[in-house]
């Protein structure tokens, strides 16, 4: 096809999380004759690396895995990739001359919101730019936005945003229609067709006969499994007798495994770490637990509806919205009271869960892959 679109998307590596695992869904599932894509990486590293198809070309600035100790002999490796990655964010010209060669791009593309300088400061005025939030700004990891800060995000040409609750912050901010126009929510692209093949791939899971909450995601704070194994012994002790996996790895899960030592519970909790396949471990599990403390829009609950499974969620951006205020799963305060109040209920009152199966079961999700990945195309197209 002549006159491809060149296009560069910028993220940070290509780790075991959402937004991650979003990007090289949406990748497999474009034409590959339709652009001509460079894919650029502050690391290049991550359990995704393998699923970028070849047709994208991978450029990095670092090789080699993401470091997070403080190790003595991790130091020099650690300092010199933050000054090399800051050297480039403060002179952005020397980045698109000698990684990038001075090519000229059509579109740029912050797959993370944490890119917004890195796309906005580049030293091609001619080119449009993109920028897809996955989290709500107002709560992430490491840094919480003010409003003048996220009207920094006005300066791209589209906002993708992947829940109403982050459209409905973004409209209210707006000082103009044409500020407005540039928000456009888009659902996640997801494979349901795949979620339900892998999960019928055989798992070793010890069964003892007692019910089994699952929880998946990168193991940040940010999810909450600290509070999901406080609220797990709280219930032990009240003879609430049931078993924990989690389903991730990440820089809190030594942490993590510190906890579980601390609270006694090695025997009914387990620490799967990183799978590239979490789909079985819903199929086995009674109940899916989302305790995260924040979230943009928690594509992991839109797997267990598709999966038809038990579902406790904390209240936090997106549930709501997915789970039709609570037709489909049990919505609880954001909070380590609200997670117990939810499990204890599940283990006391199953029963009081077979009318989310019902809904559950009879349920269409409001979008699919192929409509997902063309809304974004189109966008792309008539920038």
């Amino acid at each position: 096809m002549k006159n491809k679109k060149k296009i560069l998307i910028r993220i940070g590596s290509m780790r075991h999380g959402g937004a991650e695992k979003v990007l090289v869904t949406f990748l497999k599932n474009l034409p590959e004759d339709k652009y001509e894509i460079d894919l650029l990486l502050n690391l290049y590293s991550g359990k995704y690396l393998p699923e970028i198809p070849s047709w994208v070309n991978v450029l990095y600035l670092n090789r080699g895995e993401m470091i997070t100790t403080n190790r003595p002999q991790d130091i020099p490796k650690k300092a010199f990739r933050v000054i090399y990655q800051g050297l480039l964010k403060r002179f952005p010209s020397l980045l698109y001359k000698f990684i990038l060669k001075n090519k000229k791009y059509d579109i740029e593309f912050a797959a993370i919101h944490g890119f917004r300088d890195e796309i906005l400061d580049s030293p091609l005025r001619s080119s449009k730019k993109i920028i897809w939030i996955h989290n709500d700004l107002r709560k992430t990891e490491f840094h919480n936005y003010t409003d003048d800060e996220i009207c920094r995000f006005f300066g791209f040409d589209k906002i993708l945003v992947i829940s109403e609750y982050i459209q409905k912050d973004f409209e209210n901010l707006a000082k103009t229609n044409k500020e407005r126009q540039k928000i456009v929510r888009i659902y996640n692209p997801l494979d349901t067709r795949d979620i339900l093949c892998k999960s019928l791939q055989p798992v070793d899971i010890e069964t003892v006969g007692l019910p089994i909450f699952l929880s998946v995601g990168t193991v940040f704070p940010q999810k909450g499994f600290d509070r999901l194994l406080k609220v797990h012994k709280r219930l032990l002790d009240e003879g609430c007798f049931h078993r924990i996996l989690i389903a991730g790895d990440g820089y809190d899960f030594e942490n993590l495994k510190k906890l579980r030592s601390e609270l006694g519970i090695e025997n009914t909790v387990e620490l799967l770490g990183f799978t590239d396949n979490p789909y079985p471990y819903f199929k086995a599990a009674d109940f899916y637990v989302l305790s995260s403390r924040y979230e943009g829009y928690p594509t992991v609950l839109f797997e267990a509806v598709t999966l038809q499974k038990n579902i406790i969620a904390t209240e936090v951006s997106g549930v709501r919205e997915m789970l039709l205020e609570g037709e489909l799963g049990l919505i609880v305060e954001n909070s380590e009271e609200g997670i117990y109040q939810g499990m204890k209920k599940a283990l006391a009152s199953p029963q009081l869960f077979e009318a989310y199966q019902s809904r559950l079961k009879n349920y269409e999700m409001p979008f699919n892959l192929d409509n997902s990945v063309k809304s974004i195309m189109n966008i792309i197209d008539e920038l």
